[in-house]
């Protein structure tokens, strides 16, 4: 596993050469790297459209999850998993991270799932995020940020086989 700021094996180029051939356009900017959310918000300023977080996380069957929410959006993590139907989740380790999506802390994103060949990960968008046309994502690094709309998203999460579900995490917060 590569570190989580070594990029020169180009992990951008598979999925831009994937989004290419699904017909999806999109923008990219580069930045300074940004392992958080926290440091994300000076690269963000400029850039419409709702931002992410993402958190992998597994429970204790084994089941996987990808959490895409808007950057705002604070997590019931706590209730999250009664939502699913899984038992209470977790944080995996960097090394099941690389296994599952081939992405490393940091440069977690929704766009990873196309690492998910075998289809282990389950995708879930906080509705908060789904609300906005334009989505901004690490495109598998954390130097850049690329913005894709709502349904090219949807349509590429389709393409590699994952159906996104979509959590209210206002309500969910409230139960």
């Amino acid at each position: 596993m590569p570190a989580p700021d070594d990029f020169s094996r180009a992990p951008e180029k598979p999925l831009f050469a994937l989004l290419d051939r699904l017909g999806i356009v999109t923008k990219t900017v580069t930045h300074e790297k940004v392992f958080t959310v926290a440091e994300s918000s000076l690269v963000k300023a400029d850039m419409p459209g709702g931002h992410t977080k993402n958190l992998f996380m597994k429970d204790k069957s084994g089941q996987l999850v990808l959490v895409c929410a808007l950057h705002s959006t604070v997590l019931p993590l706590n209730q999250l998993h009664r939502s699913l139907g899984c038992q209470r989740l977790s944080f995996t380790d960097s090394a099941l991270l690389w296994e599952a999506l081939g992405v490393t802390p940091g440069s977690v994103t929704g766009l990873a799932v196309m690492n998910d060949a075998v289809g282990k990960v389950r995708l879930i968008a906080d509705q908060g995020l789904l609300d906005h046309e334009t989505l901004n994502f690490h495109p598998l690094r954390c130097d850049m940020t690329t913005a894709i709309s709502r349904g090219d998203f949807l349509g590429f999460a389709a393409a590699t086989g994952h159906t996104v579900t979509p959590i209210d995490f206002a309500k969910l917060g409230g139960a």
